[in-house]
């Protein structure tokens, strides 16, 4: 599901970026440790903030970026045209990622699986592609915000099956992504972060 105007206009500034470098990538860093010289995807990646971010605060050697939106592509391109040939950036969908099984090292999700119908489909696929022993680095919004008079009024998202922090977790410890002790929430229970291992062998 694609973001309406407003949304992509807060998603997609200096605030929710400086979110993203100050206080996002330190707790997920504090949580997973770093990606120093993997493979990372990540789902969603807007302008390329948090792809920045990943290169640049979490040491990835390359990251795959998608997105569904082919002008997020295109801003992503330009803002990320120094990092060359440690970034590719492609139009994809998060339920059907174009990668085969145990492509990465490490998947990011800065807030995107909650715009997805069937966002269980999504984690399966998150699963699918993180090598056993992988992370999966996630920043989500959960049912507690959606059901805001702000998001219901001013964004749109899907309304049904929608996760807690608490459904969220379990859905990633079904799919063999563990958690343990590596998510906490923020903001009331607005938001989960944290960090799974791939628990494949």
């Amino acid at each position: 599901m694609r973001m309406n105007s407003i949304e992509k206009a807060l998603m997609n500034n200096p605030v929710r970026a400086a979110i993203q470098r100050r206080y996002e990538a330190p707790l997920l860093k504090r949580l997973g440790g770093t990606v120093d010289g993997e493979h990372v995807l990540e789902i969603g990646c807007g302008q390329g903030v948090g792809t920045q971010i990943i290169l640049e605060q979490f040491g990835a050697a390359h990251v795959t970026a998608i997105d569904l939106d082919p002008a997020m592509i295109d801003r992503a391109r330009e803002r990320l045209r120094d990092h060359g040939d440690k970034v590719a950036l492609r139009t994809g969908d998060a339920e059907h990622i174009d990668a085969p099984d145990d492509s990465f090292d490490a998947v990011f999700d800065f807030g995107i699986i909650h715009h997805i119908p069937n966002w269980r489909a999504s984690i399966e696929e998150v699963h699918r592609v993180i090598r056993p022993s992988g992370r999966f680095y996630f920043e989500e919004v959960t049912s507690h915000a959606l059901a805001r008079w702000s998001y219901r009024t001013f964004l749109e998202h899907p309304e049904h099956d929608r996760f807690g922090a608490f459904g969220f977790v379990h859905e990633l410890e079904t799919q063999h992504l563990h958690v343990g002790d590596r998510a906490t929430t923020r903001f009331f229970g607005d938001f989960v972060i944290g960090v799974a291992t791939n628990h494949d062998s």
